[in-house]
């Protein structure tokens, strides 16, 4: 009987523990144990039922274009709790001079599709837009250099692009900032569509009838008039269904809660676990933690490998969740929610419309608000006061939305260093990883780290981490 360790019992890791538990009922001889340190499973996943309100603390949902978190879902019977995003109400804003602009309908991510539309947008310049058609034009120099989003989206739209829609969009989403992350790493279509097109509006005008997978990260700041109806999938009673699915599959004595690992070593072909004060030999290890994490478990084991996993940097980020009566719900605009640039010097990054994003969110007569503070640019926000953090969000609201009502709801969640930044030089590094893993027997890691940070993503990353693991067992 060969065993097999996995250490994180985030999404990465629940998914890989699934993995195995799959194939072990269909006969391979295997064990397993899930190490997760903290009193709970899913990691930044996590779902509360408040007053009628589904409270997300993590992620609310996941990008449709990306099977692997649905098709999870299905095979754990939750094809029937798999939800869509409001089509009607998909509307996202900016923030630009103190006041909510609309994007305008058909951009997909930073890329004007309606032309017309566009050019009638109050969120652009005349320069602006005057670069908008003359990017239908636009020929690719041909530059192998790697880029950063901000300087490929500068040279196809200008600076105001990047500053008014391709930074805020990438601070909702990473925690980070344009003028940092990769472009290849971030945006790998983009690469793609400018070597095949030259403009970029012309190349998302060709594939509007040829739909990519990889397109899902550009059109999820898609308007209607986007080629997606449904942009987002979630679950009827939040993301935390699928964790208690996946937890509930795993049988109870492969999984060890508040199970910190302390060290693992690699001895005579057998990978040595330390969790308190216990040492166990297995034949495979899965490290699904964050890369900081898993380079602090291998250093003494493979010191250049956790060199490079320590090289990864990480965002951190605060939540703020607010309930309010129906008469807010009735003053807010309609959509998903608004985005706030740098330029605006405001600590909000994002707010969504929860009650509008998603059906069954939260009673008829309540508005429910999540804002995201933090990222890269700010990460003295988490020394803040629980009520330090209230005051700021709701002054902010004040100005942005005029709400001055006192909140009938409030869920602070913070969450350190949690999410990966692709920076210049990231696919590289990725390589360089996965070549070292290659030379350590039985390893394998998953997680947001390395390919893709979205939870389709890291459910990809377990499973095939147990892939692999597999595979060198049965090879052995």
């Amino acid at each position: 009987m060969k065993r097999i360790a996995i250490i994180g019992g985030g999404i990465s890791g629940l998914a890989a523990a699934f993995s195995l538990e799959q194939q072990k009922k269909r006969g391979a001889p295997i064990e397993y144990v899930l190490f997760e340190a903290s009193a709970r499973f899913g990691g930044v996943i996590h779902t509360e039922n408040v007053d009628g309100c589904v409270v997300e603390a993590g992620p609310d949902s996941f990008l449709t274009e990306k099977p692997w978190a649905a098709d999870l879902c299905r095979e754990l019977g939750l094809g029937d709790q798999l939800i869509g995003s409001n089509y009607v109400e998909r509307k996202t804003y900016i923030l630009l001079n103190g006041r909510l602009v609309p994007l305008p309908d058909g951009l997909q991510f930073m890329v004007p599709t309606q032309l017309v539309s566009a050019f009638f947008s109050p969120l652009f310049s005349w320069g602006t837009k005057g670069r908008i058609i003359r990017e239908w034009f636009y020929r690719s120099g041909g530059d192998a250099s790697e880029s950063t989003v901000a300087e490929f989206v500068e040279r196809h739209y200008g600076r105001e692009m990047v500053d008014r829609v391709a930074d805020p969009l990438l601070a909702g989403i990473y925690g980070g900032s344009a003028d940092e992350l990769s472009l290849k790493s971030v945006l790998p279509r983009f690469l793609e569509m400018e070597a095949k097109h030259g403009s970029l509006g012309r190349a998302m005008a060709a594939a509007r009838n040829r739909p990519h997978p990889a397109d899902a990260e550009l059109r999820s700041a898609g308007q209607p008039g986007a080629a997606v109806p449904t942009l987002f999938t979630s679950l009827k009673n939040g993301m935390q269904q699928m964790v208690d699915a996946l937890v509930a599959r795993i049988p109870e004595a492969a999984r060890r809660l508040n199970a910190g690992v302390e060290a693992v070593k690699r001895e005579a072909g057998k990978w040595l676990v330390v969790s308190g004060r216990r040492t166990e030999e297995f034949d495979a290890l899965i490290l699904a933690t964050p890369a900081y994490a898993a380079a602090g478990l291998l250093s003494s084991t493979g010191a250049e490998l956790a060199g490079e996993l320590h090289a990864i940097r990480y965002s951190s980020s605060v939540t703020v969740i607010l309930g309010f009566d129906r008469k807010v719900r009735a003053a807010l605009p309609a959509g998903f929610g608004f985005l706030v640039p740098r330029a605006e010097k405001r600590r909000v990054l994002a707010a969504t419309f929860v009650h509008n994003k998603f059906e069954s969110r939260a009673p008829d007569d309540r508005a429910l608000i999540r804002c995201f503070l933090g990222g890269t640019r700010d990460e003295e926000i988490l020394q803040r006061s629980d009520d330090e953090l209230q005051t700021i969000v709701r002054q902010e609201l004040q100005h942005i939305l005029g709400i001055t009502a006192e909140p009938l709801l409030v869920r602070i969640f913070r969450w350190r260093q949690a999410i990966a930044q692709y920076g210049i030089g990231h696919g590289a590094r990725v390589e360089r990883i996965r070549g070292l893993v290659a030379t350590m027997p039985g390893l394998a890691l998953a997680g947001n780290a390395y390919g893709g940070i979205g939870v389709p993503d890291c459910v990809r990353e377990g499973s095939e981490a147990a892939a692999r693991v597999l595979q060198y067992l049965v090879a052995r």
